[in-house]
């Protein structure tokens, strides 16, 4: 599966973005499908994952409440929306399937087989 990561961009803080994953090569409608973040001279980070067995999401503490998981199985793609963007928000963003992640396991990006190639998120203050 190749996975394409857009949406990204500039935006003030307090506005909203919504980043697209689209899946070519196979349905991933089934996959576990994970965002993650990376800040300049920072590790990458989780910041959200649905589940492929029942759709559940879950996010990181950091962006809990602002951001929003979903999926278009007939469009095969994953969003991840983003609203009341901080500065502390800049990285670029990932977009990572896996298969069968054991649920303690959802925030690590080792788990992740396939990964998109990243779609910048820049916000000013």
């Amino acid at each position: 599966v190749q996975l394409q990561a857009s949406g990204g961009g500039l935006v003030e803080a307090g506005n909203s973005l919504r980043l697209s994953c689209a899946a070519s090569g196979r349905s991933f409608s089934r996959d576990d499908v994970g965002w993650f973040r990376q800040a300049p001279g920072k590790e990458r980070e989780f910041v959200g994952a649905v589940r492929g067995s029942n759709s559940a999401t879950y996010y990181s503490e950091s962006v809990k409440g602002r951001f929003t998981i979903s999926r278009d199985k007939a469009k095969n793609t994953v969003y991840l929306q983003m609203n009341n963007l901080k500065p502390e928000d800049t990285a670029v963003y990932y977009c990572a399937t896996g298969r069968g992640i054991i649920l303690s396991e959802i925030r690590r990006k080792d788990n992740y087989d396939y990964w998109g190639q990243g779609t910048l998120v820049t916000v000013s203050s």
